[in-house]
């Protein structure tokens, strides 16, 4: 069962998105609110997985309050602004839907949030189904699969992930980056570096070389995880 919340200032929005809501099978709305305030409130009070948010809202912008939250449910936008479409990816919602939308449409979204859900109810994107990842570059968004991949390194406020052909530089965290990476594809090396690792060729005492033969550091905090999977 998928826990919903609705923050949306519009009275029609919410009542379609109630509707709409009520008549889908494994969607329950626990909770509705006008703004970002009353969204934040309500996550303290109850469990959700998944918010309708919209964008245009008082007081705080629907962007700028999912940027504030350190662990936030997944996230449908619900907009009647196609301009935020790209920031909305890079904060890898599951889907935008821009307003007015049809049922078939918020299936489609739900079908997408569904795929985030693994077998314990959690919301954490269901990875094995995805071959790529998608990142923001000044020229837009770009699709990277994960078999080209060999490793990420962190440089001041960007990743740069190196592929076999070339680099990409993206602003995003370690962290954000590392969840949207499958887990047992790659492997947290050093708090500035993460590598794939089928691309390991020998582990060092306090390195690691990669196939090209390419050096990557290896701290003491990260090298048991990094002996675990690489002897898997």
């Amino acid at each position: 069962m998928i826990r919903c919340l609705i923050a949306d200032d519009e009275v029609i929005a919410h009542q379609i998105l109630e509707q709409y809501i009520i008549q889908t099978p494994g969607l329950v709305l626990v909770a509705t609110c006008r703004n970002a305030l009353e969204a934040f409130a309500k996550l303290q009070q109850h469990a959700i997985d998944l918010i309708f948010l919209d964008i245009e809202m008082p007081l705080v912008n629907g962007i700028l309050f999912l940027k504030t939250l350190p662990d936030p449910p997944k996230v449908i936008f619900t907009t009647a602004y196609a301009e935020y479409a790209l920031e909305s990816y890079e904060l890898n919602a599951v889907d935008y839907l821009l307003k007015p939308f049809s049922y078939e449409r918020f299936q489609k979204a739900i079908e997408k949030a569904k795929q985030f859900s693994d077998k314990n109810g959690d919301t954490r994107i269901a990875q094995q189904d995805i071959l790529h990842l998608v990142i923001k570059e000044k020229e837009g968004l770009i699709k990277i699969p994960f078999d080209d991949i060999l490793f990420v390194e962190a440089s001041r406020d960007y990743m740069k992930i190196v592929t076999h052909t070339r680099s990409y530089l993206t602003h995003i965290t370690m962290k954000k980056l590392e969840e949207m990476l499958p887990h047992d594809q790659f492997v947290r090396t050093h708090k500035s570096y993460m590598v794939a690792l089928k691309q390991i060729r020998l582990v060092k005492t306090e390195s690691l070389v990669l196939t090209n033969n390419v050096i990557i550091p290896v701290s003491n905090s990260y090298k048991g995880d990094v002996l675990t999977k690489f002897h898997k």
